[in-house]
């Protein structure tokens, strides 16, 4: 096996290890609590991140980008964390995760609007399709059911919320990064930021009670573990490996996810839900279609990681 290949699959790495983000963010914060247990996670990840990618010189960066792109990437960490850590059942909890995988087609959209990104007539139906999976999957068992989706947005509309900030948050600052990185990759500090504004929240809002054993240590260490090696991983499948197979592949992360999750979590799940995440996937893929062979700027996934 060649190196481009090997690297190939240490980036397809990533997106298996991704793929596990909602279900252990959502057991950690059952045992930590919501903001305690994401603060611990994206701790233990910060040294994994060192340790694996290690710390940048950031006076080689640009100073727009570690204002702007730290600010963004805080923001949406912390919104993809506590959605997930907030929801009120492990079902809820993978219907929030599915919310905020409407990020890639936000992304792509906003590369079109924003960054002047080439594409044909199928990014209309692409992202019409995403929205119409995410209506289906918060239909419940009813599947396209308006509402039976609003009642259940109403049930907890902070963490649904969230999950869609956190998507808009993450299409901006692949937008937003792609113009102003200039190739650099502020991950670790970043991480370290999120770890830093978590546990301030966790301070301010009067501690609580974090009952650490070893399953929910355990659960702590893979959720770090799949964040800091996810990223490290795919930073290597980017710049050595096939970026379209990567590419390609990430895009099944919503239906991976929802899988895992639904296993890990004992949480059954409906026809019409998964028809709902493959439309999202579906969707996501014919936005991406849209750009193939247009002439593409390098995107915020190939210089600074993806989104989980």
């Amino acid at each position: 096996m060649n190196s481009r290949s090997k690297a190939t699959l240490i980036g397809l790495s990533a997106v298996a290890l991704w793929a596990s983000i909602v279900a252990l963010i959502r057991d950690v914060s059952v045992s930590l609590g919501a903001t305690g247990g994401a603060a611990a996670i994206y701790s233990v990840a910060s040294v994994f991140l060192v340790l694996t990618v290690g710390f940048p010189k950031l006076s080689t960066f640009p100073r727009r980008y570690l204002l702007w792109g730290g600010l963004l990437f805080v923001s949406y960490e912390l919104c993809l964390s506590l959605s997930i850590g907030y929801a009120n059942s492990s079902r809820q909890a993978i219907e929030v995760g599915m919310v905020n995988y409407l990020w890639p087609t936000f992304t792509l959209v906003s590369a079109i609007v924003f960054n002047k990104q080439r594409a044909n007539w199928l990014v209309a139906p692409g992202f019409l399709l995403s929205m119409l999976g995410i209506c289906w999957v918060l239909g419940g068992d009813q599947g396209l059911d308006l509402p039976g989706m609003l009642g259940n947005i109403a049930d907890n509309p902070l963490s649904y919320g969230l999950a869609f900030v956190g998507a808009i948050l993450w299409a901006a600052y692949c937008t937003v990064t792609a113009r102003i990185a200039d190739g650099k990759n502020g991950v670790t500090p970043f991480f370290m930021l999120v770890a830093v504004a978590l546990w301030i929240k966790f301070v301010a809002d009067g501690g609580g009670a974090m009952s650490l054993d070893l399953r929910s240590g355990t659960y702590l260490v893979l959720a770090a573990a799949a964040m800091g090696f996810g990223y490290a991983a795919w930073n290597v499948g980017i710049l050595h490996g096939n970026v379209t197979i990567l590419v390609g592949a990430s895009y099944f992360i919503p239906v991976l996810s929802a899988a895992l999750a639904a296993m890990l979590l004992h949480a059954p799940l409906t026809a019409p839900f998964w028809w709902g995440a493959c439309m999202v996937c579906a969707g996501s893929m014919l936005c991406w279609r849209a750009t193939r062979g247009q002439r593409t700027p390098v995107s915020a996934r190939a210089k600074t990681g993806s989104g989980v």
